[in-house]
C-alpha cells in the first residue's frame, strides 16, 4: 500500500509502498479519506509531548469501508492513518451516516468529541449559556460552534484574521472577532480554548461569576501557570480535556457521547466543515495550511 511517511522530526512526507497492515485481531479498514490535525504538527515538530518511534505514519481519523463494503469512520489510535489501509481496534470504528461523505467521516470524530465532551461533561451548556470558542473557524471550533448553538447557547468565535469572521458567523455564531479586537467588557460562561499562551491566561479574566475555562489545545504557546487563589478569587473553574487519554481511561463514556453525537448530526443540527481536501502527495502543504493559520475547517487527506 502507499503511505505518507516521515522519516524524522521536521523532514518532509515521503509516499512510499510499505507492508500492508497485519489485521491481528483489528479491523483492516480501506481509507478513502484521513483527517489531518494539529497533534500531527507537532509530531512533525517534534513538540508532542508523547513522541512516537520514527519512521511513523500519522493520522489519527479516518473515513473508509471495511472488507466487505461496509462504510465507517475511526480513530486510529497511534496514527498510521495517512496510508490507504489501516488496521483499527474494533471498538473505535464507527459506522458513517448515509448521508455523509468519507471527507466528512474524517472530520467528525476527534474534533466533534472533542467539543462535544467538555461542553456537557464539564461545563454542562444550555439555553441562556455564552460561550466564547478560540480558533473557532478550524476543525474542532467549527464544531464547538454548531454542538453550543445546538445546546440552545449563544456563541462567539475568536480567530486569527478577518477571512475567518465569516466562517464562523455562517455557523452560528452570534459574532466572531480577530483576537485584539474582542469587547474588553465581553464576559462569557464558558472559554473553549485551543490556542493557550497568552489569550488562555486572559481567558479568566473573561469568565462570568462561576464560569468555565476548558483548556484543550496550546496551538499558541504554552499554558502559563495558574494560581489557584486566582480561581477561587474569581468563583471560576479551570478544566482540560484530552481525548486520547480518556478514550484509554473511559472509553465507555466516549461510546456513549458519540452515540450523542450521531443522534445529533440526523437531526441537521450539525455538520462537518471540510474546508481543504488533497491528495496524500500533498500531506506536506496540508500541514502547511494548519501551521500558516490557512486553513477553515478540516483539513482532509485522500489516498
Amino acid at each position: 500500500m502507499r503511505a505518507a511517511l516521515l522519516r524524522e522530526v521536521g523532514g518532509p512526507f515521503e509516499v512510499v509502498d510499505v507492508r500492508d497492515p497485519s489485521a491481528d485481531g483489528k479491523l483492516l479498514v480501506r481509507v478513502r479519506a484521513a483527517g489531518v490535525n494539529f497533534a500531527d504538527v507537532l509530531v512533525r515538530r517534534g513538540r508532542y509531548p508523547q513522541m512516537p518511534e520514527l519512521p511513523t505514519i500519522l493520522g489519527s481519523e479516518v473515513a473508509g469501508e471495511l472488507e466487505d463494503g461496509t462504510r465507517v469512520m475511526a480513530i486510529t489510535s497511534g496514527g498510521g492513518g495517512y496510508a490507504e489501509l489501516v488496521a483499527v481496534d474494533r471498538s473505535q470504528v464507527v459506522p458513517l451516516p448515509a448521508h455523509a461523505s468519507f471527507a466528512e467521516g474524517a472530520g467528525f470524530l476527534l474534533t466533534f468529541l472533542t467539543a462535544y465532551v467538555p461542553l456537557t461533561r464539564q461545563a454542562r451548556i444550555g439555553p441562556g449559556s455564552r460561550v466564547l470558542v478560540t480558533a473557532a473557524a478550524g476543525g474542532v471550533g467549527s464544531a464547538a460552534i454548531q454542538v453550543a448553538r445546538g445546546l440552545g447557547a449563544s456563541v462567539v468565535g475568536a480567530v486569527g484574521s478577518r477571512e475567518k469572521v465569516d466562517v464562523c458567523i455562517s455557523l452560528g455564531a452570534e459574532a466572531a472577532y480577530v483576537y485584539d479586537e474582542l469587547p474588553d467588557d465581553a464576559t462569557f460562561d464558558v472559554v473553549l480554548d485551543q490556542v493557550g499562551g497568552d489569550v488562555f491566561a486572559a481567558s479568566l479574566n473573561r469568565l462570568r461569576p462561576l464560569g468555565t475555562v476548558i483548556a484543550v489545545g496550546s496551538a499558541g504557546g504554552a499554558w502559563p501557570p495558574v494560581d489557584p487563589a486566582r480561581v477561587v478569587g474569581r468563583n471560576a473553574a479551570l478544566a482540560g480535556f484530552y481525548l486520547g487519554r480518556l478514550l484509554r481511561l473511559d472509553p465507555e463514556l466516549v461510546g456513549t457521547a458519540v452515540g450523542e453525537l450521531l443522534a445529533f448530526w440526523e437531526t441537521g443540527a450539525l455538520a462537518p466543515l471540510v474546508g481543504h481536501e488533497l491528495p496524500l502527495d500533498e500531506a506536506e502543504q496540508a500541514h502547511e495550511l494548519l501551521e500558516s493559520r490557512r486553513s477553515v475547517g478540516k483539513v482532509v487527506l485522500v489516498p
